[in-house]
């Protein structure tokens, strides 16, 4: 099936391996390491690693990260949890103390500091799943090289980066302190040359350490110091104490194919449901999937209705796993969905004055980087690396060259709720990788993701429906136009359901779509009763980035898919 209209760049093959990310020389990062004998994990290290230093904005070794590896020997999925946990000392109260008030953390507040997991989770990936045939130092050479003797600045890196410029001033008084994330006060323009000599020394700590480079001696000093020093109770131990969870991921089956997903704290769970949801509601005889066409106003009110309901069964349980039990199963099982089914209608909107509490607000944008490798063994890993907003909380510990992450700010400050702050625990998580297998050969479909904060979720599901019901090729379903349930523009609170204390308020009620949109299905939303938003092209970053490598191998011979995603900056290349 041929979609040309949405197509702008033509889908890459290999038949020894792909590597797909938002930037250049990240990609040349990972290159490099499949040439030195490395699989798809060392890649992604790799590639993470230069992310970090080619566009901090959106990542950095002072956030998290997830993946998802798929084992061609065993015809398994694996995942790895590599974020965060909140300091063992910080308590509600302490945050009310400081004169935060309202029902959820702020965006920007040392108490949004949490551990920054990336390191450890990458460590934690190559010493599992790893070809053993490069070190660690290895690995992360590509990154310290670009740090050391610097890069040239990509568009839209450099883009986001100006958009910081005031928050990292407001967080960092000393200039000097906000250096080498800003020069004279400046962020540095397309096609600058910029380099950080400091971050470069940090990851030669972890290359000749191991993770006890990050979060024990110098660097370890370092954060405690900046953290304390503005009010947090992060500790030493809180640092040393830090562990990746390697975890069982969760899956849905739709079309022959099972749909992988991180369980939470990942919101991989927000992306089942709405699929599964969708397969009751055709299982059932209310929707003709087969009938209807991409990006018609009925599909579109159909994905829209069921990430409603997705994101709302979630909310409570898109948390830590280690302070509760959380009913997966039960919330995946089809009796569930089928009962679920039942709250939608081809022809109205979902009466949300029945919901007892409100769907998590997207207000915050992610500034995030996905990537996928696959490699010559058949293997292949979906990663995603993130500081949550843009330089995460700005805070720039002196002498290390990277600013802290911010996703403290998904934890509410609610008594009660499975997401309010308490020491040790794990936030809401909106990054998450994907993966896609046959439910019967159990052989690699497709490894995937979507990154832009509540935007993944929304984005795997059209990605899944793109390739599986409407026959897009990756680059295809990269290119198509998106959807993204998003905060009103004009107001930050609008009443949106029952709670125990009366009207929920939530910004959740416009639907964004993207230029290329057809009209008609633009008036069609409207006149079901929807708030629509058309976002023009050069405004498309409310719609995240996505990568995507399939595999297509026939007769026995290996071959890949790639497609990537011309809103950023990179490109799905083949290894050779």
């Amino acid at each position: 099936m041929s979609h040309l209209f949405y197509s702008t760049r033509s889908t890459v093959y290999s038949t020894k391996g792909i590597v797909s990310s938002t930037q250049p020389l990240a990609n040349a990062a990972g290159l490099k390491i499949l040439e030195k004998g490395g699989n798809c994990v060392d890649a992604c290290v790799a590639i993470s690693a230069a992310l970090c230093v080619t566009e901090p904005p959106s990542t950095g070794i002072g956030g998290d990260c997830f993946a998802l590896y798929y084992n061609a020997r065993s015809k398994t999925v694996e995942g790895i949890n590599g974020t965060g946990r909140a300091a063992k000392k910080v308590t509600v109260d302490m945050v009310r103390k400081s004169g935060i008030e309202g029902p959820r953390m702020p965006a920007t507040s040392i108490y949004t500091v949490n551990v920054p997991g990336a390191i450890a989770g990458w460590v934690d990936s190559i010493e599992k799943w790893g070809s053993g045939k490069v070190s660690l130092a290895e690995i992360l050479q590509p990154a310290i090289d670009l740090a050391e003797t610097g890069f040239p600045v990509s568009k839209t890196a450099a883009s986001i980066w100006q958009n910081c410029v005031p928050k990292i001033l407001k967080s960092n008084p000393d200039e000097r302190q906000g250096f080498p994330l800003l020069v004279n006060g400046l962020a540095p323009k397309e096609g600058e040359f910029v380099q950080n000599k400091l971050l470069a020394q940090t990851f030669r700590d972890v290359a000749e350490q191991g993770k006890d480079g990050f979060y024990k001696g110098r660097n370890a000093d370092l954060i405690i110091k900046e953290v304390q020093k503005r009010g947090g109770v992060m500790e030493l131990l809180d640092l040393s104490s830090h562990t990746s969870t390697f975890v069982q991921p969760i899956k849905q089956e739709i079309f022959g194919k099972n749909i992988w997903e991180i369980p939470p704290n990942g919101q991989g769970l927000v992306a089942l449901l709405a699929l599964g949801l969708v397969k009751a509601l055709e299982k059932s005889g209310r929707v003709n999937l087969f009938e209807l066409k991409h990006n018609s106003p009925e599909y579109i009110h159909l994905l829209i209705e069921a990430l409603k309901i997705s994101f709302y069964d979630s909310d409570e349980y898109v948390t830590d796993p280690e302070f509760y039990d959380l009913p997966l199963e039960a919330l995946l099982s089809p009796k569930y969905l089928d009962e679920r089914a039942k709250l939608f209608s081809a022809d109205r909107l979902i009466d949300l004055s029945n919901f007892t509490h409100g769907i998590p607000d997207p207000m915050f944008k992610s500034d995030t980087v996905y990537f996928t490798v696959s490699d010559s063994n058949g293997d292949a890993c979906s990663f995603i690396n993130s500081v949550y907003e843009g330089f995460g909380s700005a805070i720039i510990p002196e002498g290390t060259g990277y600013a802290l992450h911010n996703r403290g700010a998904n934890f509410n400050l609610t008594a009660g709720s499975k997401n309010c702050l308490e020491g040790g625990k794990r936030p809401y998580h909106t990054i998450i990788p994907a993966m896609i297998t046959d439910a019967s050969s159990n052989e690699l479909y497709a490894s995937f993701g979507n990154m832009g904060g509540y935007m993944q979720a929304t984005g795997h599901v059209q990605h899944v429906l793109n390739m599986l019901l409407f026959g897009f090729n990756p680059q295809e379903s990269v290119d198509s136009p998106r959807i993204c349930l998003c905060a009103h523009p004009d107001q930050t609170s609008l009443d949106r359901g029952k709670g125990p204390d009366g009207p929920v308020s939530t910004p959740v009620t416009l639907v964004a779509v993207e230029e290329g949109m057809p009209q008609e299905t633009i008036d069609g939303l409207k006149a079901l009763g929807h708030e629509v938003k058309v976002y023009p092209y050069n405004n498309r970053g409310l719609f995240g980035r996505a990568q995507i490598i399939r595999n297509e191998s026939k007769n026995g011979q290996l071959i890949y898919a790639g497609g990537s995603d011309n809103r950023g900056d990179g490109a799905a290349v083949p290894f050779v």
